[in-house]
């Protein structure tokens, strides 16, 4: 056992164990709950501490709130935008990581993967194809996802789950191309 010296000498004392006990054995370098491994990182990025991804210096993990303010905020847009504007909003959107309600709401599909936006086609891939198997098997599947999305550290859906994205709060439009 090492007790620290409270004069600050530099010197710790170390004691031997009590009679009828072993000395414990050394704990491993980054061992514990919540630590991630001490790497490097980037220059101009962080690791969020509640999910240990990286993202860059600026944004933050958008918070289950938001996520679900812009679900419901797809529907007033897509009404006004008479649907046809709305998917045509949604095609030019894709290629800066957005769909239209994250435009609105200052947010981006982020990749952490490859540590940059979602582009284009792992937008069509999070929207199409993941939006058809949120719904294919009707409440099971969107209870699923939602659950998922609540629960998981990094509020990942199962349309982000297809794609490899999370998505980012960017109030500073950091990620802006």
């Amino acid at each position: 056992m090492t007790i620290p010296d409270p004069y600050g000498s530099g010197r710790d004392a170390v004691q031997p164990p009590p009679p009828g006990f072993t000395a414990a054995p050394a704990v491993p370098a980054g061992y514990g709950y919540g630590q991630y491994p001490a790497v490097p990182v980037p220059l101009g990025m962080y690791v969020d501490q509640r999910s240990g991804l990286l993202l860059p210096n600026g944004t933050e993990l958008a918070g289950v709130g938001r996520r679900i303010g812009a679900w419901f905020l797809t529907i007033p847009l897509a009404i006004v935008t008479l649907g046809v504007g709305y998917i045509i909003w949604g095609l030019i959107a894709w290629g800066n990581g957005q769909t239209p309600a994250l435009q609105v709401l200052g947010m981006r599909a982020w990749r952490p993967e490859t540590n940059r936006v979602a582009g284009f086609w792992f937008m069509a891939l999070r929207e199409i194809p993941g939006r058809i198997i949120n719904h294919l098997f009707g409440i099971f599947t969107l209870l699923t996802s939602f659950v998922l999305f609540v629960a998981g550290k990094e509020h990942k859906a199962l349309h982000d789950w297809l794609a490899g994205t999370v998505v980012l709060h960017d109030p500073d439009k950091v990620l802006a191309s």
